[in-house]
């Protein structure tokens, strides 16, 4: 779930960097979103349900 969630968060960044041509901010804000969560879904691992 977190990696469909970096994912998701990371085309949006390229579409703001090449179309729409959002505040930096708010670019980089996404950058870091998806990191986290990267991070969080790489520590956690894969659970047995």
């Amino acid at each position: 779930m977190l990696a469909i969630i970096a994912v998701v968060l990371l085309v949006a960044w390229l579409l703001g960097i090449s179309v729409f041509h959002v505040a930096g901010s708010v670019i980089h804000i996404l950058v870091i979103l998806a990191v986290v969560s990267l991070v969080m879904h790489f520590m956690r691992g894969r659970r047995a349900v």
